[in-house]
């Protein structure tokens, strides 16, 4: 039921702050601009599904490729130690868990495109094993937020935008994005295994905690002693070079298998299409709510209320909109970030934390609105309170970080 209230909370915000504009300022533009706005997100949510369905045919095929080559059910023993521990309601050696962890590796290496489809593929199999196909399942919540929760290894997207508004060092903000988007993934883990009752103290989920941890120091202090052309240049042959490794792999592997390649990837691919149909009712809804909350100024009305509660700094209120965009929009935020750079510089604080900001927490709304509308989900119990749990640790880690590094 999160969903239904939060979706008809943001008309009635949306609305009542329009009214008031309007009664009180003499407004005159502000509902025009709102049923304006109706019709640009419903055109923009089509907009995406028709993107997403070249993009999840072809993973789905892929995907396909790898099951019947046995790929997927390698890569799920590899990680099922873990998964197995981590998620105890999915069944052992079950293909989801070579899913989830290829969405979580492309995840981390800031590789979007390739991350929604192997998330949606994801999404499908855990359903298979959902009792109750109308309300989201444990397995479904702890992987929705350790998805939302952002885990980025290499931020090239902010990396890039900060080279192009004429940053000194563009990539000063990778080491703070990396540890803000660490602690709001540990502070999900924490929040779902609490809820769910996961002891993460057993030997094999502690160890690969820790060996995750490690090696993302070992990253971390290797990347950070390069310049910032030379990250991005390692990050795109790495990156791409994985998912044509991957490719390749599950194609070889099925031909060791005597699969018929082109017609597994064709039965896989079929099924790209029904899901970014699919997709599409659940992402008007949304998207046209944090439209209008964000046409209405409530937004901007809720950053002055924030400010005037706790009388916070002008150079960290400076870059909230930032933080508090990309839960609702990740281009509305990426938007924000530009802004800031403009206006205080690429290099002022302000600049830099609305960029750590951005690395720093995910899409929660859209992500849930798409990941759960794939599969029918209608009860979210309580993934959405998880994700935005995540997102404020992300936020508050960002501001600690970013006070130790810029400030």
């Amino acid at each position: 039921m999160t969903f239904n209230y939060i979706w008809v909370g943001f008309f009635l915000v949306a609305f009542v702050v329009a009214l008031f504009k309007l009664l009180f300022f003499g407004d005159t533009q502000v509902f025009g601009t709102m049923v304006q706005s109706t019709f640009d997100m419903a055109k923009i949510s089509v907009d995406i599904s028709l993107y997403l369905i070249g993009v999840i045919a072809l993973w789905q095929g892929i995907m396909k490729i790898g099951e019947d080559g046995g790929a997927v059910r390698l890569l799920t023993r590899l990680v099922s130690p873990f998964f197995n521990r981590l998620f105890p309601e999915l069944p052992k050696d079950h293909p989801a868990s070579g899913s989830m962890m290829m969405n979580f590796s492309a995840n981390m290496l800031g590789l979007d495109n390739a991350a929604t489809p192997l998330g949606l593929k994801a999404m499908q199999e855990l359903q298979e094993v959902n009792p109750n196909k109308d309300e989201i399942s444990n397995p479904m919540i702890m992987f929705l937020v350790l998805n939302t929760s952002g885990l980025t290894v290499v931020p090239v997207s902010v990396m890039a935008i900060r080279a192009a508004g004429g940053a000194a060092n563009p990539s000063d903000v990778f080491l703070p994005i990396l540890l803000a988007t660490y602690f709001a993934s540990l502070a999900g883990l924490l929040f779902v295994s609490f809820k769910q009752r996961i002891n993460l103290f057993q030997p094999v989920l502690l160890s690969w905690i820790v060996g995750v941890t490690l090696t993302l120091l070992g990253a971390i202090d290797w990347l950070t002693q390069m310049p910032q052309e030379q990250v991005a240049q390692i990050s795109n042959v790495f990156g791409n070079g994985l998912i044509l490794l991957i490719i390749i792999s599950f194609i070889l592997m099925a031909l060791r298998q005597k699969v018929n390649v082109y017609e597994s990837f064709i039965n896989g691919a079929k099924d790209g299409f029904s899901v970014a149909v699919k997709i599409i009712p659940y992402l008007v809804a949304m998207l046209v709510a944090i439209g209008l909350l964000r046409t209405s100024g409530a937004l901007d009305d809720a950053l002055q209320g924030i400010v005037a509660l706790f009388q916070l700094p002008s150079d960290l209120v400076n870059a909230l909109p930032t933080a508090l965009m990309k839960p609702l929009s990740g281009s509305g935020a990426r938007g924000m970030m530009v802004e800031a750079m403009e206006t205080y510089g690429a290099d002022s604080f302000t600049g830099r934390l609305a960029s750590v900001f951005q690395g720093s927490t995910e899409t929660t709304f859209y992500t849930l609105a798409v990941y759960l509308g794939s599969v029918g989900i209608r009860k979210s119990r309580y993934a959405l309170g998880a994700g935005l749990f995540a997102d404020f640790a992300g936020i508050i880690a960002a501001i600690v970080v970013a006070y130790i590094f810029f400030g």
